[in-house]
This record gives structure tokens, C-alpha cells and sequence, in this order.
């Protein structure tokens, strides 16, 4: 008995020292487990709550930038060395405070409901890529235990599988919903001129990055302040000093656009005309200058000009007396279907071409199963009874030689359409909108921001107007050349640059996104089959 008691201790003290070393070595890092997080579970649950605001004060209409990155930070901060359940919570709070403040403008006139599901609807998908990170720290620092695992790799695939959660979102469900990607909070900031190098998600790549480079020169134990302090300056500067992509430019178009500020909303009593009637008065003025176009909101001729002869006989007679083409937004309907529709108006010839916009609005513009949805909310479902198809031809007009990018609304935050018009040859781009549902709220300008950020990464001037405001037509900078007064009626013209040189972000396209997002998800794969193994070795030793 006291022998094979003996022989017991001396199989467990075996057995110990690996386990010990084990728990040393993942400990040495800088967090693998609950017990080695930075902050309690407690805390960690608060400051996830409060990053969702803060990351949503770096968008506009608050618009203090480096904000968004303080949020990141807090998020990621919160999910250091926590256990599943408590990163999935963490992820969850952290994405419902942020869409819960970053879209409240849904709730202006369909209420809670819509507002509070799709908050729901994005904080769960954001929990997961939040578990995915929290896996990141605990496997990767284990995986490759060295300064280059710490310092190179670590920040790298974080930023990568951040990534790669705003890209699943963009596309899913349902065409997806990439509103609120960090990159879009930096369209007037230092960081704006990136997007021409690396598009929007290589943008928000680099920005989490930074951060999380930032935290790991913060809690890292094992090197001195001074070196962490030193190479943590280099990594800011050594992002900012990227110059901005060339903006050479090949002549100019005379452009006017025209804010109507008539009653475009979908729950503003109207009767048909009315919008079409406010824009031509603001049309007018334009009368007797020189332009080359004219360009109308989203929805601004309320009654289809193809189907009407009344109201194509308004445009004929504007198109006329601009002696320019009107580009409009109304809705057609053909076989059945009906379109949300731009065209390009010549007097006397009509509707010469037409582009439908492809990147419809679910519960906006269409119902994705209807049947389904409407057992939870008949009411609210209702309310849209008519369903939209999305388009299929080209997004670029031919404007007497010159080659103009069209977007609709929503369009403007779908990667891939930008693709498509510059591969078409655009020269410029007219984003034709209609804000009049989301009234004064910060909607208007979050998407704003987006186009100027679209001009900076085509290096294409861009023409954003909307029915009410915020109406702007931005240089392929980023600057603003001309604007119209938000919820005013008024028109603004301007010689608008032409663009010729293509960016980085236009030749790559969504090949930056794949590759980033490969080197979050794919280091997390190798990590973890590594830990996984040394864990078996260590078992079977």
C-alpha cells in the first residue's frame, strides 16, 4: 500500500510540473484566462457598456474622432483573458450600446420595435466576432510566445478578425448592413486620407490594429516603459506618415443640384406632385447658367415621368430652358415590378438611360419574407406595402461624353458598387438620396460621411444631394466645394473636378478585405490547432 501510494505521488508530481509550466508560460503573456484579465468580470461588463458610446461620439454629428479609437480600445481592453460566457457578454453589451446610440434615428417614426431588433440583430453578431478576439488573446501570445508573437502577430490578427465581423455584417443577412464600421468615423480626421490606400476596410484594419498595438506596448510585462512608450509613438507615426494618394484631375463639369426640401418623407402628408413640385421651384434659379447637368435627389420626380406625360413635360421643359439633362430619382415600374430609378432626362428625347438601384433597404424598400415577419409585427410590415427589385444594369451614365457614377441612398455604403462604376470609367460621382424620414437626426450626416469618404478612396468628386439635406458636392479630397443649408430648399452649382488617377483601394477592391480578413481568421485557425497540440503533448507527457 505505501508503496503504491509512493508510486502515485511520484506519477502526480510527474505530471505537475508540466501543467505548472504550462500555466506559467500562458501567464508570462500578457492574459490567457479570466484569472490573468486586466480587469474583473465586473468592471469588464461596465466598460463594455460605456464603449458603445464612446465609439459612436467619433461619428458624426459629434463627430470627436479620436473617440472611436478610445471604444475599440475599451472593447478590446474588456475582453482580455475572458471566459467564453463572460466575452460573449461582453461582446454583446458592447455592440448593443453602440447600434443603440448609433441608430436611434430608426425609431424617429417606426418606433421602438425596428430600432431596439436591429440593435439586437447587430450586437449579436458583434458578440461573436468579440469571441473570436478574446480566443485571439488567449491562444496567440500562447501559440507564439515570443516579443514577435506579442508585439507583431497578436495586434495583427485582432485587427484581422475585427475586420472581418464588419465584413460578414456588410453582406449578411439580407444584403447585409455596414452602417457603423469604425472607418466610417474618420472622414475628416488624419486617418480619412488612408481609405485611397487600403478602401474602408483597410481602413478600419489599420485603425484596430493601432489600437491593439497600443494595448499590448501598454500591459506588456516583460520590456521596460520606455521602449513600450518609443514604440508606441513609431506605430502612430509611422501610420500618419502615410502621404495621401495623388489627386490629379483632367478638366472640369458644370454641375448643379437641387435641394427641394418638399414633403419627401414616407409618413409626410403629400399629395403626388408635391415633391416634384418643390424641386422645380428650386430649379429655377438655375435658369441662364452655364452647366453641363443637373442633378435631383432620390425620388425628387414623385411621379414616374415615364408613365406620367404631366410630369415628363416638366422635365422636358427645365431640361429645356438649362439647355442641360436633368439625372433624377423617381420609382418605374415594368413587368410588374416596380424600381427605385434614376434617370438621365434629355428635353425632347426623354429617358435616355436609366440605372435601378441594387442595393435595396430590407423593412425599407422590400420585405424579405414577408409572411414570416409579419406574424411578429403585422402592423409595423404593413406599413410597407409595396416591395422593390433590386437593379441589374450598369451604375454609370454617359452624360454627353462624360461618365458619371450614379448611387442611390444606401448604395453608397456597398464596396462592391463602388467597384463596379469605376470599372465602368467614371469620372464622378452623383449620390442621390432622400433623408426626409430620418428628419433632423444625426442619419443624414452618418451618411455624409460615408460619401466623402467614397470621394477620397475613387479620388472622384462627388455630388451628394438629398431631397432635405445634407447636401454637399465634396472634391476628390474630401473637401467641401459647395453645399446647400440643411432643410432649406436651394440649389448649388460648381465647376467639379474630373478625375483620372486610380487608387490602390479602386485597383485591389475587396482583395484588401479578403487578405486582411484571412490573416485574422486564419492566424486564429493556426493558434489555436497550436495550442491545441502542445496541450495534447503536455497531457500525453
Amino acid at each position: 500500500m505505501r508503496s503504491g501510494a509512493a508510486s502515485s505521488r511520484t506519477h502526480q508530481l510527474h505530471r505537475q510540473p508540466s501543467a505548472d509550466t504550462w500555466s506559467d508560460r500562458l501567464s508570462s503573456n500578457i492574459v490567457t484566462t479570466a484569472r490573468h484579465a486586466p480587469l474583473p468580470t465586473w468592471l469588464a461588463v461596465i466598460v463594455a457598456m460605456i464603449s458603445g458610446p464612446m465609439m459612436d461620439a467619433g461619428f458624426p454629428d459629434h463627430n470627436i474622432w479620436p473617440l472611436t479609437f478610445v471604444g475599440v480600445g475599451m472593447v478590446l481592453v474588456a475582453l482580455i483573458g475572458r471566459s467564453v460566457r463572460s466575452a460573449l457578454a461582453v461582446g454583446f453589451l458592447a455592440g448593443l450600446t453602440f447600434y443603440l446610440f448609433h441608430i436611434s434615428w430608426t425609431a424617429l417614426y417606426l418606433g421602438p420595435i425596428p430600432w431596439v431588433a436591429l440593435s439586437i440583430m447587430e450586437a449579436m453578431l458583434f458578440m461573436i466576432g468579440a469571441l473570436l478576439v478574446s480566443l485571439a488573446y488567449r491562444w496567440v501570445p500562447s501559440a507564439w510566445p515570443s516579443a514577435l508573437g506579442r508585439f507583431g502577430l497578436l495586434p495583427v490578427v485582432i485587427a484581422g478578425l475585427w475586420t472581418a465581423r464588419e465584413a460578414f455584417v456588410s453582406v449578411w443577412p439580407y444584403g447585409g448592413f455596414a452602417w457603423g464600421r469604425v472607418a466610417l468615423s474618420q472622414s475628416e480626421s488624419p486617418f480619412a486620407p488612408l481609405v485611397a490606400w487600403f478602401g474602408i476596410s483597410g481602413l478600419s484594419f489599420v485603425m484596430v490594429w493601432l489600437v491593439a498595438f497600443l494595448l499590448v506596448c501598454a500591459l506588456e510585462p516583460t520590456i521596460r516603459v520606455r521602449p513600450r512608450t518609443l514604440m508606441a509613438i513609431a506605430s502612430i507615426a509611422l501610420v500618419l506618415a502615410i502621404p495621401a494618394w495623388p489627386t490629379p484631375t483632367n478638366g472640369t463639369v458644370s454641375i448643379g443640384a437641387v435641394q427641394g426640401n418638399g414633403p419627401a418623407g414616407y409618413f409626410q402628408r403629400a399629395s403626388p406632385g408635391d415633391v416634384m413640385n418643390a424641386q422645380t421651384s428650386a430649379t429655377l434659379p438655375l435658369v441662364g447658367k452655364k452647366l453641363d447637368m443637373v442633378v435631383w435627389p432620390e425620388g425628387a420626380a414623385d411621379v414616374d415621368p415615364i408613365r406620367n406625360s404631366d410630369s415628363a413635360a416638366v422635365l422636358d421643359y427645365l431640361s429645356t430652358k438649362l439647355n442641360a439633362p436633368i439625372i433624377t430619382g423617381t420609382i418605374t415600374q415594368r413587368g410588374g415590378k416596380y424600381y427605385n430609378t434614376s434617370l438621365l432626362w434629355q428635353a425632347g428625347k426623354g429617358a435616355v438611360d436609366g440605372y435601378d438601384k441594387k442595393h435595396l433597404v430590407p423593412f425599407g424598400e422590400y420585405v424579405p419574407n414577408r409572411a414570416l415577419w409579419r406574424t411578429f409585427a403585422p402592423d409595423l410590415i404593413d406599413l410597407l406595402q409595396r416591395d422593390e427589385t433590386p437593379g441589374t444594369r450598369s451604375n454609370v451614365f454617359d452624360v454627353n461624353g462624360i461618365k458619371a457614377g450614379i448611387s442611390i441612398c444606401f448604395d453608397i455604403a456597398d464596396d462592391q458598387l463602388l467597384t463596379d462604376m469605376m470599372d465602368d470609367g467614371a469620372q464622378v460621382i452623383l449620390a442621390q438620396t432622400n433623408n426626409a424620414d430620418f428628419g433632423t437626426t444625426e442619419e443624414n450626416v452618418q451618411q455624409l460621411a460615408i460619401a466623402r469618404l467614397r470621394a477620397i478612396e475613387s479620388e472622384r468628386a462627388l455630388v451628394n444631394i438629398s431631397t432635405v439635406g445634407t447636401s454637399q458636392i465634396i472634391d476628390p479630397a474630401g473637401k467641401t466645394i459647395a453645399y446647400i443649408p440643411a432643410y432649406k430648399p436651394g440649389a448649388m452649382t460648381a465647376a467639379v473636378p474630373l478625375g483620372t488617377t486610380t487608387t490602390p483601394a479602386v485597383v485591389l477592391s475587396r482583395q484588401i478585405e479578403w487578405f486582411v480578413c484571412a490573416l485574422g481568421l486564419g492566424g486564429l485557425i493556426v493558434a489555436g490547432i497550436a495550442v491545441g497540440a502542445s496541450t495534447g503533448r503536455k497531457r500525453r507527457g
